[in-house]
């Protein structure tokens, strides 16, 4: 193209732009994604109690080498951040050189100065800036040769006048962002040896790493191998208990240094780990299953089996180890229980032969709040996992006058029952357990199950998909207790005349069938208050729709006064005729008619309002579904646990009876206050009643799973008409109508026929 030319940048104000480009590019994204974040220590110690609170001041010790890659990571981006805002003084630097360019400014002269006066100006000034000076400045110099050469040339001051630049219009000049040295001949080789190292050499192995390591692992980051070694396990022993689960999840993987670099093997653990071997019964070292048998393997199971037993091992070796275990098995557990649930759903398509029972993935669930809370399945009474408790101090709680077994019992305890109870411990201790109670979780389990898109969502058919829709709202177990008054039902012996209260004294067996009445009428209160506040929507459309039926029947009845008044004589109003009250009676069947289609508008707009909130509710989903799943809830109360544990469920339907899974677990990871779960089977093919569990299991608390009952009566199927009812009356109106054409052809004549027909009919007669 004519009047065109490409240059490479000569004073590098277009490089300066490409490399400040490129260093946003990179420098905002890894800012944003390798920044730490600062902890918030005050908040974590109002929030914590001081069993937490020295967990963390312990764990913050032995990893140095975190605190010097964080603050390595800051000084990095610090550094880039300072070299973009040198870069972006640099070119304001260039656009203002650039966009302020004054020839008599430079000069020192003033406007319309004569051509002598401007030669005077440039000798005076060139002697001072010339580079051959020594107060000399080579750039500076230019800027005066090219003002000198702008007034004295008659072109360029009649174009620095006219267009504001001494080139005037001039030609299109394209800029390449890249420095003139690149291109020089002597500088080709090292150009072009940097460019194959960075495009040839570095990209491609950066890729092919990376492709390698994530092909290796799944989306959760559990190498491949280890869930293919659940499948193999699982498949084997399709009836699993805690303590082989236990086993199963120590032969991960992941514990080995072969497939885990960050696995640390040392000298020490010939010594400590034979020790620590002999202190643990039923270990199963002795088992001769590969890999169950190796030594990675064995040593974390022991470790495993010392973090539940809550022993104490050496802090710089094996506990190091201990707490790396511990960190990474909830995602296993999790990548286990995923692999089990579609064993058992493929077993029910009828693709392998052997079906892993309910009672294997319930195992695998175990596993996750034991090992968060440090804690043997044997061990299930939930106080333990209140700061301060041992074995030792937890017969205070199970004592024969008030045997307290849950957290929710001591939190409904009166003030003084409870500093009774609680009488062993100092006032920090009792303080921290009432920290840790009050923040313990209480769910609200609502359910509700149908036949969705379908006319009579209630009838379940054999064969139709079921949706169980599970609603959960979470609330601290202190809030529960605030506003309720601190008794217990059972403990009242103020209520009891004299003679009972000295019967219960000889007698400790009567007072049990009392608890059993007590605690039933409790539980049997709970549903009808939650059924009466949940109501409060209907009961006042029942409301609307009485007052609506007596306001028609108020006008309706003085509309038949005003009837009767006005066809008979004042004297026999109160003397009716059978006709007179035939009549009253078709006033008021209309009446009634009236107030039926009012119901059925009414019930149209309740329809209507209903079909709008489901629509409401599948667009939040939706919109949720693209967000993505989160997964911060509650930090959990877990001193024995090396990081800050988050809040996760699962929730599934079972059969009990059978001991089958009907839905696969899903795992919710972001109840804060209120979530809701859809999980859909198919029903039986064979109609029935059959009973169903919905369950909801906690993967970091003990004592706080719920099992609700749902029982379905399963209708037969119906049956699928083979011509639409649309189409038969279409088929036997065209059939009488022909019939009626045959009728009018055989005795009568139709309005269309001609003369002509009829006397050939006659002739033929």
């Amino acid at each position: 193209m004519g009047g065109q030319k490409f240059q490479y940048d000569e004073s590098g104000s277009t490089f300066f732009y490409f490399l400040t480009s490129f260093l946003a590019l990179v420098l905002i994204p890894c800012t944003y994604y390798f920044w730490p974040a600062a902890v918030n220590e005050e908040e974590q110690e109002k929030e914590q109690c001081e069993v937490v609170l020295r967990k963390y001041a312990k764990l913050k010790k032995p990893e140095k080498w975190k605190g010097l890659q964080k603050a390595t990571q800051r000084m990095i981006i610090a550094a880039g951040w300072a070299l973009m805002a040198y870069l972006v003084y640099k070119l304001q630097q260039f656009d203002y050189e650039y966009a302020n360019f004054d020839p008599y400014d430079i000069l020192g002269v003033s406007v319309g100065s004569s051509i002598a006066e401007i030669k005077k100006a440039y000798r005076k000034l060139s002697l001072i800036y010339h580079p051959d000076k020594p107060t000399g400045d080579e750039r500076k110099f230019m800027k005066l040769n090219k003002a000198y050469l702008t007034l004295t040339d008659d072109d360029a001051r009649h174009n620095y006048e006219r267009y504001g630049h001494p080139d005037g219009p001039g030609a299109t000049h394209f800029g390449i962002a890249l420095p003139s040295w690149i291109i020089e001949k002597e500088n080709s080789l090292w150009v072009l040896g940097l460019y194959g190292l960075v495009f040839m050499i570095a990209l491609p192995t950066v890729v092919a790493i990376w492709w390698y390591r994530s092909s290796k692992f799944s989306n959760d980051q559990v190498l491949l191998d280890t869930t293919q070694l659940y499948y193999y396990f699982v498949h084997k022993t399709p009836h699993m208990v805690f303590k082989r689960a236990l086993m199963v999840l120590a032969a991960s993987l992941e514990f080995e240094k072969g497939h885990n670099p960050e696995i640390v093997e040392r000298p020490t653990d010939n010594i400590e780990l034979p020790q620590l071997i002999k202190q643990l019964p039923n270990l199963g070292e002795k088992n001769k299953e590969r890999p169950l048998c190796f030594a990675y393997s064995i040593k974390a199971r022991s470790l495993l089996h010392a973090h539940l037993s809550r022993m104490k091992l050496p802090e710089d070796t094996l506990d190091q180890d201990r707490l790396y275990i511990v960190k990474c098995c909830p995602i296993l557990i999790q990548e286990m229980v995923t692999c089990v649930s579609q064993l058992i759903m493929l077993a029910h398509a009828g693709r392998i032969s052997r079906l892993p029972s309910l009672d294997t993935i319930e195992a695998c669930m175990k596993l996750s709040p034991h090992i968060v809370q440090a804690m043997w399945d044997s061990n299930r009474n939930p106080l333990m996992q209140l700061p301060h408790v041992t074995e030792e101090t937890l017969r205070a709680f199970v004592s024969k006058r008030r045997p307290i077994r849950t957290i929710e019992q001591l939190l409904s305890l009166t003030p003084n029952e409870r500093n009774h109870i609680l009488r062993q411990f100092i006032e920090e201790e009792y303080n921290d357990i009432m920290v840790v109670c009050r923040k313990m979780p209480h769910i609200d389990m609502d359910i509700n199950y149908e036949v969705v898109d379908d006319d009579d969502n209630v009838v379940f058919t054999a064969g139709a998909i079921v949706t169980v829709t599970v609603n959960l709202t979470r609330r601290p177990l202190g809030d529960k207790f605030e506003d309720v008054p601190h008794e217990i039902p059972h403990q009242k012996p103020e209520v009891l005349p004299v003679e009972e209260q000295q019967a219960t004294k000889t007698n400790s067996g009567w007072k049990k069938p009392q608890k059993k009445v007590n605690k039933s009428k409790s539980k049997a209160q709970q549903p009808q208050k939650k059924k009466g506040q949940g109501t409060k929507k209907e009961e006042g459309h029942q409301d609307e729709k009485k007052e609506k039926s007596k306001k028609n029947k108020i006008g309706n009845a003085a509309m038949l006064q005003d009837r009767v008044e006005d066809l008979v004589p004042e004297e026999k109003v109160g003397d009716y005729t059978d006709e007179e009250e035939s009549a009253s009676h078709s006033d008021e069947s209309v009446a009634e008619e009236a107030d039926t289609e009012s119901h059925r508008d009414d019930k149209n707009t309740v329809d209507d309002d209903d079909e709008w909130e489901k629509f409401q509710k599948g667009l939040t989903k939706r919109e949720k579904a693209l967000e993505g799943k989160s997964k911060i809830s509650h930090s959990v109360h877990c001193p024995y646990f090396p990081e800050d544990k988050q809040e996760h469920w699962w929730t599934y339907v079972c059969d009990r009876k059978k001991h089958m899974l009907i839905t696969a677990p899903y795992q919710i990871t972001n109840l804060v206050d209120q979530e809701e779960v859809q999980l859909k089977f198919t029903a039986p093919q064979k109609p029935g009643i059959y009973t169903y569990q919905v369950c909801l299991r906690s993967d970091s608390y003990i004592g706080f799973d719920q099992v609700q009952d749902i029982k379905l009566d399963v209708k037969e199927a119906r049956e699928i008409p083979t011509e639409h009812p649309q189409w038969q009356e279409c088929s036997s109106d065209e059939e009488d109508d022909d019939d009626n054409d045959l009728g009018k052809d055989d005795g009568e004549e139709s309005e269309y026929t001609t003369d002509e027909e009829v006397t050939d009919e006659s002739d033929e007669e």
